[in-house]
């Protein structure tokens, strides 16, 4: 009987410091967060602490045929009402998407990706010089949120 109080106590014990550990490793859990992507390779992925540090996204011709793909997540839920907004350095909106709702009983929000293409931001660009922001708001975030900055390979060589 001693021999089993001492099997489960280690099998508790091992249990809680698993717990602990996943509690402070990189685990997305419940936070908010976001990941963009392109050609479905991850460029970007940013949670809770991180969503205050802005990153910039280098974008070229190379991609012209491409998807640039947000998944927000807001403590893992898609949010309502999305819209995904390009914006210039004055804060003015030059081109938005806007995306439906989905049904969070049957949808996993890895498949809930908003989908931008990288021709359009890439003419904002010609269009607009400077640097450029990529935007998301939705219901659960009315105000928005910056997730990155954008910029061309041109843009990088001439500072």
């Amino acid at each position: 009987m001693l021999q089993f109080k001492s099997k489960i106590v280690s099998a508790l014990s091992c249990a809680v410091i698993l717990a602990i550990m996943a509690s402070f490793s990189g685990i997305k859990g419940g936070g908010e967060g976001f990941e963009i992507f392109l050609n479905n390779k991850l460029v970007l992925q940013q949670f809770n602490q991180q969503l205050k540090d802005v990153k910039d996204i280098q974008l070229d011709n190379r991609y012209s045929n491409d998807n640039l793909v947000i998944k927000y997540h807001h403590c893992g839920r898609v949010g309502k009402d999305r819209t995904v907004s390009i914006r210039n350095a004055q804060n003015k909106i030059l081109k938005e998407w806007k995306f439906g709702n989905v049904s969070t009983a049957s949808v996993i929000i890895s498949d809930a990706g908003m989908a931008c293409k990288v021709k359009d931001i890439l003419s904002l660009q010609k269009a607009n010089p400077g640097k450029l922001s990529l935007h998301y708001s939705s219901s659960e975030l009315p105000k928005g949120r910056m997730l990155a900055t954008l910029s061309t390979a041109e843009l990088v060589k001439a500072k």
